[in-house]
């Protein structure tokens, strides 16, 4: 360390006990992410294989068959594939059933789920900068309120600089949360608008397929 920095130890300690509530918003940050690159992959949504196999046995009129695949491999695609087949079973003889309403409402829930767990990171990251402000206040309430309260003049730069030194360290630590979580919020928002619109194309010929 050179005569001007702080190691991350110090860093830590200046922070306070906030500095354990950004360690946390950063964990769950990092655990959002990661989740979300490994369930909203497109083979975790819409597997090839499934949408194959299932597509093949509607063709050929087996829906029981259909129905089993998707219940052996829930996701996305399988609740629209379940919607349209709830909705084909439960209409009384001789009414055309009412597929695509069906196949829509699955689709908006499955859309609206999607996009709700995206929205986590936008929270955390409007979160973050929100508690190292409170840091700051913190901070500089106990670095003026020190000074007020001290007798000695001597002491006065040195309580200064411990408030100086929190409000400085919680604001950092905040900006370097919310950031990345904004950055990946817009990135996974976008992947998020791809892997919907893939549902809407299948949607729309799961419906033909009835």
């Amino acid at each position: 360390m050179n005569e001007t920095g702080i190691t991350l130890a110090q860093a830590w300690n200046y922070g306070g006990p906030l500095m354990w509530v950004l360690a946390g918003l950063s964990v769950i940050a990092g655990a959002i992410v990661l989740y979300l690159l490994f369930a909203q992959r497109r083979g975790a949504l819409a597997p090839r294989t499934l949408v194959s196999d299932v597509f093949s046995k509607l063709q050929a009129g087996d829906h029981g068959e259909a129905r089993r695949l998707c219940d052996r491999r829930p996701c996305a695609f399988s609740s629209l594939v379940l919607a349209a087949l709830d909705s084909v079973r439960t209409t009384p003889a001789g009414q055309r059933p009412s597929v695509s309403q069906a196949v829509e409402t699955a689709g908006a829930h499955a859309a609206e789920r999607l996009q709700a767990s995206v929205d986590w990171l936008a929270d955390i990251a409007a979160i973050a900068p929100l508690v190292g402000l409170l840091g700051t206040v913190l901070g500089m309430f106990q670095a003026f309120g020190g000074i007020a309260g001290d007798l000695a003049a001597n002491a006065r730069p040195v309580v200064l600089a411990q408030g100086v030194s929190q409000a400085i360290v919680t604001t950092v630590f905040g900006l370097v949360i919310s950031i990345p979580c904004l950055a990946f919020h817009a990135m996974l928002r976008r992947r998020t608008a791809k892997r919907i619109a893939g549902l809407e194309t299948l949607a729309v010929i799961l419906e033909k397929a009835f």
